[in-house]
């Protein structure tokens, strides 16, 4: 985390394990892939926000903001699964 976000974490548990076969990502130097993504919770130890060169906004957003903020679908199911506090990490 801190090399994307300058903050320092730890881990307290798993939102969900995310993969759609049908999303394959080909990047500019020819190769192609699927994402896999591992979505965990954390809190906050030290650090402070800094954006990096894979970010060009970063901040810490209300539950009531996020349907107005732009992001592809699948990050929006992630952040919905995190606000539901289910029982059990989602698996697909």
């Amino acid at each position: 985390m801190r090399e994307e976000t300058g903050l320092d974490v730890e881990i307290t548990g798993l939102v969900g394990t995310y993969t759609d076969p049908r999303h394959i990502i080909a990047s500019s130097d020819g190769e192609v892939h699927r994402q896999f993504n591992v979505c965990f919770t954390a809190r906050v130890l030290g650090g402070q926000l800094a954006i990096s060169d894979e970010s060009t906004e970063l901040r810490f957003a209300q539950p009531d903001e996020i349907d107005q903020l732009p992001m592809h679908h699948t990050q929006r199911l992630r952040l919905r699964h995190f606000l539901e506090h289910r029982e059990r990490p989602y698996l697909g």
